[in-house]
Order: C-alpha cells, then structure tokens, then sequence
C-alpha cells in the first residue's frame, strides 16, 4: 500500500507513452532513418522539461516532500559517455526499444519484448560486474 502511489505514476507514464506512440518500432525507425520529427519533438519537450526542472531546483533551493534537500552532482564527461551513448542507440535502434518504453511495450502485450527486457537486465548486471574495468 506505501509502494502504491509510485505504482500509479509509473501506470501514468506508461499511458502517456503508449498514447504519444514513442513505443512505436515504427515510430523509433522513422527517427533513426531522419524521416519524421516525432520522435525529436517528444525527446526533446523531455529535455527541456528536465533542463527547466534542474534550473527551478538549484535556482529556488526546492526540496523534497519530506523536506530534505536534492543534490544534484556534476557528472564529468568522459570517454566512456562516447560508448555507452554510442551502445545505447545500438541497442535502441536494433530492438525498438529503452529502458523506460520497455515496460510499457510489455505491458501493451508485445510479449516479444520482454526478451529484450531480459538482456536490458543482464547487460545491467554485465555493466555492474565489470565497471572497474571499462573506460570511464
């Protein structure tokens, strides 16, 4: 019951995903070919929206609900931005699919996707295993 309210934000999402057809293989393949914006404007209305959150909370000094403050490290860029970018879109291009629309693609009944799922999981656990060793 505690769990329940992040439940319904994530089923939120899910529907505003499916309803902005960014689960869409399709969709994904007109953006990787440079054939329609759809998929530009989507991501990029996303990247504003997180620039602007990010500006509002350092600017005001925002903090959470329970009143403790939001630390926003800054990330270095390295290398390893370049490959892991680069191995992202490989993946995203390849199965239609990221992290987030992953569940949403399973949940619409592309049951297909869920072997998609799976490697996302194991190349997650590839990564933690062998961080110390790959370019950062």
């Amino acid at each position: 019951m505690k769990n329940l309210k992040y439940l319904l934000i994530g089923m939120l999402f899910g529907i505003i995903l499916v309803k902005s057809e960014v689960i869409s293989w399709f969709r994904i393949q007109e953006m990787f070919r440079l054939e329609s914006f759809h998929m530009y404007g989507v991501i990029g209305s996303a990247v504003i929206t997180g620039m602007l959150g990010v500006l509002l909370i350092r600017k005001l000094g925002i903090r959470t609900i329970s009143g403790e403050a939001i630390v926003l490290p800054k990330k270095p860029f390295t290398k390893g931005n370049i490959f892991g970018g680069l191995t992202f879109g490989l993946g995203w291009a390849i199965t239609g699919a990221c992290p987030g629309p992953l569940f949403a693609q399973v949940g619409s009944g592309f049951t297909v996707v869920i072997v998609t799922l799976l490697s996302a999981v194991a190349g997650t656990w590839v990564y933690g295993r062998f961080k110390e060793k790959l370019p950062h």
